[in-house]
């Protein structure tokens, strides 16, 4: 018994470490859940293996302080127990009304029942009624200082209705079901690996050092809970606190109902479940709280779980089907993804009939064949994915990647340590769809009006054969289009001719170079100043850049040494296209230095400080290490100083910063 437990230790750090502090779970929530719940078993019946550091004992993850500066809760974040049953509800109900024993003041709406969003628990503080700082759970006890990346999320209101001299707050950060599935088509088009689910696109959003991502993301808040208050405030039920939180302009839980007993909340719940796939954001179960504050007081909490509130958990909805088929499709750097094709089934409330396959790595560890019974879910309840086999067909084999592109015939290659099959042909139609949606993305060339449909009725029309058509474009072209007219037309070519202004890193990027996202076509913009300087720059010269490994460099070098890609850029030169960096460098008194900012600086966010290093030819660092020539330390700096200090790196305030650049 004692190996098992240490092999449930073991399992849950690693899965734990997965969610909390890396944003990319293995497994799903209840595949996790079921491991927490086997070892409370086993650390009942044989208390003598327990260890000191049990996760049962834990709450959340450990604060990322390489990333952001740690932020101490006065008033500890707890976390939730779990219950998967109503018999497991009612226990919880009897030990509710043992601690109503002798009380005669307590509401006759014992109980409130909420959804329990999935998303990021945060905390938001307002001095003066101004948000003043905000902060992940972390550990429950430590969290992380990420107030600007807060400031991004429309819902937080920066200032209150009413001046409230302090408050703390805390709400969960969550990504609307629909942002979240516009942001796994762009990760898809761009061959990214994709979030899994909302909660995870959520919490990655928010731990980015760049708020602009951030703010990018769309992501929403609710708010749910007063975790401290100096006011004239005085509220004794949870209802009423909630709508005392709902008068300051915080955007509350969307729903929240009082019950009388265990037996209205478990109807609640139930309804709560049949709708739960109706709702615009995602939920993980329900949250039964005791409604009487006073009551929680007496209540009390464990070393981790508040005694007084639950949240159930919903059970994953599978699925049988047969798998009828296994399509291919053809990315935009040539890489091949099988799809399944099954009979349509209800999962999750809604019809599902396709789900990817990932690779052939994939198809192989679950020994998947046409004709199969298979399992499927929706990972997340959002992405539909193949569980498992059930039983295979009689007669069939093991499904095989094809050896031929089905596009344009020519071989497919698998490259030593990839898991993706390539097409071999660079001139293979079937990406071409895919090349053009990504260079007027966004992040790209960001040529407004320019989606799928109409380059795809352009490409059907013969008008354009590679990006570059698209600046050959005339009003008679795109006019005589299905479904656009004359006023479409000059909105097109009105966006197309701006994006001729547009930053070299956004040409960069909208190339598509293998393994060059957004970021490294910035730093690659901002090493080499001009298109041409990055053709010719050599794979040694590229690895002068920090992040930017030997696949990377080669994967340009690669790209720009091909005859076809120098035409390419001939004819976008031609068309008038920007190839020179637009950062601004005002000198380079800082050539060589690289700073790491930390802490709350007095009059620039860290952004901004950062971006004045860098306009002075300077780089900016998220961790300390013996290469970092300056911390630049606010407020607060927590580890990043102490760190700079054990090193013996210079620290310097924000007034010496000045004086730097004076």
């Amino acid at each position: 018994m004692e190996e098992r437990m240490n092999y449930l230790y073991e399992t849950i750090a690693y899965h734990s470490n997965r969610y909390y502090n890396d944003d990319d779970p293995e497994i799903e929530d209840f595949e996790y859940d079921a491991l927490m719940n086997e070892l409370k078993v086993l650390e009942k019946e044989h208390p003598e293996f327990m260890r000191e550091d049990s996760p049962t004992k834990k709450v959340g993850g450990t604060p990322k302080s390489s990333m952001f500066s740690p932020v101490v809760h006065s008033v500890r974040m707890e976390s939730l127990q779990d219950a998967f049953s109503f018999s497991e509800l009612e226990d919880f109900a009897k030990r509710v009304d043992a601690a109503m024993v002798g009380r005669t003041s307590v509401t006759e709406d014992t109980l409130v029942v909420e959804p329990k969003i999935d998303g990021l628990s945060v905390s938001l503080e307002y001095v003066n009624g101004v948000f003043t700082r905000g902060s992940t759970r972390g550990d429950g006890d430590t969290g992380e200082d990420i107030t600007e990346n807060l400031k991004t999320i429309k819902s937080i209101p920066m200032k209150l209705k009413t001046a409230v001299p302090f408050i703390e707050v805390r709400g969960e950060v969550y990504m609307p079901r629909s942002v979240f599935l516009d942001l796994v088509k762009e990760q898809e088009l761009n061959e990214e690996k994709v979030f899994r689910n909302p909660r995870n696109a959520a919490a990655g959003s928010l731990r980015q050092k760049n708020p602009e991502i951030t703010r990018s993301r769309n992501l929403d808040i609710f708010i749910f809970n007063i975790q401290q208050i100096d006011a004239d405030y005085d509220a004794a039920l949870h209802k009423d606190s909630l709508d005392y939180l709902s008068s300051l302009g915080f955007k509350t839980v969307p729903f929240y109902t009082p019950c009388k007993n265990i037996e209205e909340a478990e109807k609640e719940i139930t309804r709560i479940g049949n709708e739960r796939y109706t709702l615009p954001f995602d939920i993980d179960g329900a949250v039964i709280k005791v409604n009487d504050f006073t009551l929680r007081e007496d209540m009390g909490s464990t070393s981790k779980f508040p005694k007084w509130a639950i949240a159930y958990k919903y059970p994953p909805e599978e699925k049988e089907t047969v798998l009828l088929d296994v399509e291919i499709n053809v990315g935009r750097t040539g890489v091949l993804t099988p799809t399944a094709v099954f009979e349509p089934v209800l999962v999750a409330g809604s019809m599902i009939g396709r789900a990817t396959l990932h690779n052939q790595d994939f198809i192989n560890e679950k020994g998947i064949h046409i004709g199969d019974t298979v399992k499927i879910r929706k990972a997340g309840d959002i992405i539909p994915e193949v569980v498992s086999v059930v039983k295979h067909s009689e007669g069939t084999t093991a499904y095989v990647m094809p050896s031929v592109c089905p596009s344009c015939g020519a071989e497919t290659y698998r490259e030593e340590g990839e898991a993706a099959i390539r097409c071999t042909n660079p001139e293979c139609p079937a990406q071409l769809l895919r090349i053009l949606i990504h260079f007027c993305s966004k992040g790209a060339m960001d040529i407004d009006g320019m989606g799928s449909a109409v380059l795809e009725l352009l490409v059907n029309e013969n008008k354009i054969s590679n990006p570059a058509d698209l600046y050959a474009l005339s009003e008679a072209d795109i006019a005589g289009l299905p479904g656009l007219g004359e006023k479409s037309a000059l909105n097109l070519l009105s966006a197309i001719e701006a994006s001729k202004e547009n930053d070299l890193y956004r040409l960069v990027f909208a190339f598509g170079i293998r393994h060059v996202g957004e970021k490294a076509a910035k730093l690659l913009s901002d090493k080499f100043s001009t298109l041409e300087n990055i053709m010719n720059a050599s794979v040694s010269d590229i690895l002068e850049i920090e992040g930017f490994g030997s696949v990377m460099a080669e994967s340009v070098v690669d790209y720009f040494s091909k005859q076809g890609t120098k035409d390419y850029v001939s004819r976008l030169m031609e068309f008038g296209l920007n190839t020179q960096s637009k950062t601004e460098k005002i000198d380079d008194r800082f050539q060589g230095m690289t700073f790491v900012l930390t802490g709350t600086l007095p009059t620039y966010t860290r952004s901004e400080a950062g971006a004045l290093v860098e306009k002075y030819g300077g780089k900016v660092s998220g961790s300390v290490s013996k290469k970092t020539t300056y911390v630049l330390a606010g407020e607060e700096a927590g580890s990043k100083l102490t760190k700079a200090q054990s090193l013996g790196v210079p620290v310097i305030d924000e007034a010496t910063f000045l004086e730097m650049i004076k």
